[in-house]
């Protein structure tokens, strides 16, 4: 997907379960955020949220929104703020923050799935929410599928995602089911896309990663955003972070 953002990408996104939103970053804004993201690895280099191999090399990071709270104004850029509203309404915040890399040398993929977690206050009443977990120190429950559908990530870029270092592909349509069993039979769409695109999609779209190049020296370093449409969640839970996207003052 290429080229502008057209007036119809609503609708495609309906239908597709996820779009591309070009050029949301300046290089001015990703080098900012690239230094920030390095001083707070140095900074938290001991966290458990922080992911790393033998090599020190970090591959990932969960509670970004606590421990990186400035990544908040990512999601707040003029450019992808109107978009994120305009899916979520007007009281939707962010909820969950991680990091993804792929440093060269670390190859990992990921094979098709879909996301089910979201991080909670503490754990529940186990009915439509399931499976708790802990992950780095967070309580988390596989969410019902009527929350899943009205949330939306936003995966913000700041590398160019090419074939060479391990791009992300996606089953159009495929976030209208709740297990990949159901999905339409559709061919898979490789994700290829500049630094400073954002890619929104819904948490139940089937997608994968692919390996990167074993000889590549590209990084593949996207923040990932998780957003919910409100603050509210059913059955007596709480998001454990509730950011809210719009302007407070």
């Amino acid at each position: 997907m290429t080229g502008g953002l057209d007036l119809d990408w609503p609708t495609r996104f309906d239908e597709d379960g996820y779009v591309l939103l070009p050029g949301c970053l300046a290089v001015s804004e990703i080098a900012r955020t690239i230094t920030g993201w390095e001083e707070v690895c140095r900074q938290n280099a001991a966290d458990p949220a922080i992911l790393s191999g033998g090599d020190g090399q970090v591959s990932g990071a969960r509670n970004l929104l606590r421990m990186w709270p400035e990544v908040i104004e990512l999601a707040r850029q003029p450019a992808l703020l109107g978009s994120l509203l305009g899916l979520l309404g007007p009281e939707g915040g962010l909820v969950r923050g991680l990091f993804f890399d792929k440093p060269p040398g670390f190859g990992w993929a990921l094979p098709w799935h879909k996301d089910y977690n979201v991080a909670v206050r503490a754990h529940g009443p186990i009915g439509r929410f399931t499976k708790p977990t802990t992950k780095a120190g967070v309580p988390h429950v596989e969410a019902p599928a009527d929350l899943l559908g009205s949330m939306v990530t936003a995966r913000i870029h700041l590398d160019e995602m090419i074939d060479e270092n391990g791009p992300l592909r996606v089953i159009p349509g495929s976030h209208r089911s709740d297990r990949t069993d159901d999905d339409p039979v559709r061919p898979p769409v490789v994700i290829r896309c500049r630094a400073g695109d954002v890619l929104l999609l819904r948490p139940l779209l089937t997608h994968a990663s692919s390996h990167p190049s074993p000889t590549t020296t590209r990084h593949r370093r996207i923040v990932h955003l998780e957003c919910a449409p409100c603050a509210d969640l059913p059955d007596g839970y709480q998001w454990h972070d509730f950011v809210r996207l719009a302007s407070t003052d």
